[in-house]
Parts: C-alpha cells; structure tokens; sequence
C-alpha cells in the first residue's frame, strides 16, 4: 500500500509541477497581454490625452516654419503693397481704417522682409498713429 501511495503522491507532484505547461502559459500569456493593453488604452483615453497635448504644438511648428516660406513672405508683401495702393486710391475717411488693417497685417511680417518703399509707407502709418493718439 506504500507503493501505491508513493506513486499517488508522484503523480500529483508532477500534475502540480505540469500545470503551467506551454498550453496553458501561452494563452494565458495573451491573456495577460491584451489586459494590460485594454488598461493602458483606458488610462490613455485611446491615444487622445497624448494627441492633445501634442497636437497644438506640432501644429504651430508647422505654422511657424510656413510662415518662414518665401511663398508665404512674397505674398504678405504683395498683399500690402496691394493695400498700400488701396490706402493711396481711398477717400481720407476711409484711410484710417486701411492703416490700421495694414499695421495689423504688417506686424506679422519681419522688417527686412519688406521691400524699402512699403518699409517706409509703414513707417509713416505708425508715426501718424501715434501722432493721432
């Protein structure tokens, strides 16, 4: 009857020690897997909390490198200098509203970017602001 016993207790031994055998680790491998990825998404809100943060600021490198453009500088130029023919063409109730939409334009565009003229015109826009104040 020892035997038997011996053998009972060896066969149970080597259930216990065969119970994570690579059928029952791999999926539970998976298992474990696919929750820690289903959690990080919960914490993350599916990428939306790390899409807003960055988002905004991938979005104004973009805008300021475009701004840099020399599409983008050739055509605010060409912008004011069409304004600039406007303000000379309007009545003198009307400048004053063409130089302050000018002005505001003009401030986004960086000083050297301009051509002499147009520098000079703006000049001249700012100083008679500032003498109406």
């Amino acid at each position: 009857m020892s035997n038997n016993n011996e053998y009972r207790n060896a066969v149970r031994e080597v259930e216990r020690e065969g119970y994570w055998t690579l059928g029952r680790a791999i999926p539970a491998t998976l298992v474990l897997l696919l929750l820690s990825y289903g959690l990080g998404f919960l914490v993350t809100g599916g990428d939306l909390a790390i899409y807003k943060f960055w988002a905004p600021k991938q979005e104004q490198v973009r805008r300021e490198v475009f701004e840099q453009t020399k599409s983008y500088r050739q055509g605010m130029i060409q912008e004011l200098q069409n304004m600039q023919f406007d303000y000379v063409k309007a009545a003198p109730e009307h400048q004053a509203a063409l130089a302050s939409i000018i002005l505001h334009r003009a401030a986004d565009v960086p000083a050297d970017a301009l051509t002499h003229d147009l520098n000079a015109f703006i000049q001249k826009l700012k100083q008679d602001q500032s003498a109406s104040r």
